[in-house]
């Protein structure tokens, strides 16, 4: 089968691997029709994690179900899925209480585990024809339709960005009537702006200085802030300040001490921008 394989740093190839085989009962093979590129893989692509030259990568993945173990008992053959991209077994310590990335049992070496991975056990990656997948009946979220129908683009985000953009929103507390910032309008930014939407916010603040992106934030319906016109706090209090439905609830003594909003998302990650000098 054909595969993307890490060589080293800025250094990827196609190469023709061997397929993968069922290791025990309870895993699955699947057939791979769409694996998205993370902003994470970058991390690898360019040096500033460890991984093993030869690596298969690619953690976002979803497809059709070739086979299954013989203890597998909710998956099938032809069933399409996509794969969260923790691999987790769903019964350890740390499983039953949700904290599923942080699976105790997947590698041996931390908690946590993740399809092609640099430190995050021994599988093999998903940008590839097909990837196997342990414990197939926790690790498969069963899909409709058929591969290549008009919901494949979107049902490819739940295996990672859409999710993390959630959790986002989730650990902000964002709630009905809130008002959200967050920085950062990548693909993870997009969907905490969304997910914050969904959740009911009733203002969502997207900065960021990338044309493109701030367009994406306003066909969502949330507000761009263009951090190359200023200090995107200052823009921020300076719209807030003219809702006249939020200005006209507050109290005496409450308008100079509410300027900010209630939830922040950080989606910017690790490869910050200098606030002065957005080229570094």
């Amino acid at each position: 089968m054909k595969a993307v394989v890490f060589e080293g740093e800025s250094r990827m190839r196609v190469a023709d691997e061997s397929k993968p085989e069922i290791m025990g009962p309870r895993d699955a093979v699947l057939q791979v029709t769409t694996s998205a590129i993370c902003g994470s893989d970058l991390h690898m692509y360019e040096g500033r994690t460890a991984l093993p030259a030869g690596q298969m990568v690619g953690h976002e993945i979803m497809g059709v179900i070739e086979r299954v173990g013989d203890a597998v008992t909710s998956i099938r053959p032809g069933d399409r899925v996509v794969l969260p991209f923790n691999i987790s077994c769903g019964y350890c310590y740390n499983c039953h209480r949700g904290y599923t990335n942080m699976c105790l049992t997947m590698n041996e070496t931390s908690p946590h585990a993740a399809y092609g991975y640099a430190g995050m056990g021994p599988y093999r990656g998903g940008q590839a024809e097909y990837v196997m997948v342990p414990n197939a009946d926790f690790n498969c979220l069963k899909l409709p339709g058929t591969p290549f129908d008009q919901w494949e683009d979107d049902f490819i985000l739940l295996s990672d960005v859409f999710p993390t953009g959630y959790f986002g929103a989730e650990l902000a507390h964002v709630g009905p009537g809130k008002s959200v910032a967050i920085f950062g309008a990548g693909p993870v930014g997009l969907m905490a702006a969304l997910s914050s939407l969904i959740k009911g916010a009733s203002e969502v603040y997207v900065v960021d200085f990338i044309p493109e992106r701030l367009a994406k934030v306003m066909e969502l319906g949330a507000i761009a802030i263009d951090a190359r016109n200023g200090d995107p706090v200052e823009q921020i209090m300076a719209l807030r300040a003219k809702i006249p439905g939020l200005q006209g609830r507050l109290r005496p003594g409450e308008r100079d001490k509410l300027k900010g909003v209630e939830c922040v998302i950080d989606a910017v990650g690790y490869q910050a921008r200098d606030d002065k000098d957005y080229a570094h």
